[in-house]
């Protein structure tokens, strides 16, 4: 616990460092560029919180195209006027195109800062086959059951007898000689199935045929 209490303090003090230079940083930027008094620490602030915004926006998953451009463009400002200050640049004698930048960046912070809080997050849209169940909470707006229609079918009774298969008679002639064969062959009468493989007739066809032979 004392361990984790010890980093977390090391981590909050070097923010706070990081934070009082890059600060320092940038009002001197902006002070060289003819910001003087309280504007030039308001430019420090509105880098820095615009950081802060496209960062959560990239940490929430929404809009991450726009959270990457705002994010570089706020680093890009952050660490320009920290590089300015190290004697890359004449602080008595700052060029107009900073000039220009810094007399400019209000705009630009306000406009990425309202894009980045009041922008609306992006929503998949489902299709018709990906919807949940509807649940209806009032009974009322339910719609009224189908009525189940008579049937026009005519009732079958269990027990009526099947229809009568015709069985053409030169059909059956030839039906008792094989019957006749099978017997002398093998001693047995025919059955159905076999007289039916013989023929070459649909079952019903044949038992109506083996019916006759009886």
């Amino acid at each position: 616990m004392r361990a984790q209490l010890a980093r977390i303090d090391a981590v909050l003090v070097q923010a706070v460092i990081a934070a009082a230079l890059s600060f320092a940083h940038i009002h001197d930027v902006a002070s060289a560029a003819g910001q003087d008094g309280w504007k030039a620490w308001a430019y420090p602030v509105s880098a820095d919180l615009l950081l802060v915004a496209a960062w959560r926006r990239l940490r929430a998953g929404d809009a991450k195209a726009a959270g990457w451009c705002w994010f570089v463009i706020a680093l890009t400002a952050s660490l320009g006027a920290n590089v300015a200050t190290a004697g890359l640049l004449d602080m008595n004698h700052v060029p107009a195109w900073l000039r220009i930048l810094v007399a400019g960046w209000p705009a630009v912070a306000f406009l990425g800062g309202t894009l980045l809080a009041h922008s609306t997050p992006t929503r998949h849209e489902t299709t018709e086959g990906d919807q949940g169940p509807v649940c209806i909470d009032d009974q009322e707006d339910a719609p009224d059951p189908v009525p189940e229609l008579p049937s026009t079918r005519p009732a079958v009774s269990a027990s009526a007898p099947a229809p009568a298969v015709p069985v053409p008679a030169a059909l059956v002639e030839h039906a008792r000689k094989v019957a006749a064969e099978h017997h002398t062959r093998t001693g047995t009468a025919i059955d159905t199935t076999t007289l039916r493989a013989r023929l070459g007739v649909p079952a019903p066809m044949a038992e109506a045929i083996s019916a006759r032979l009886t």
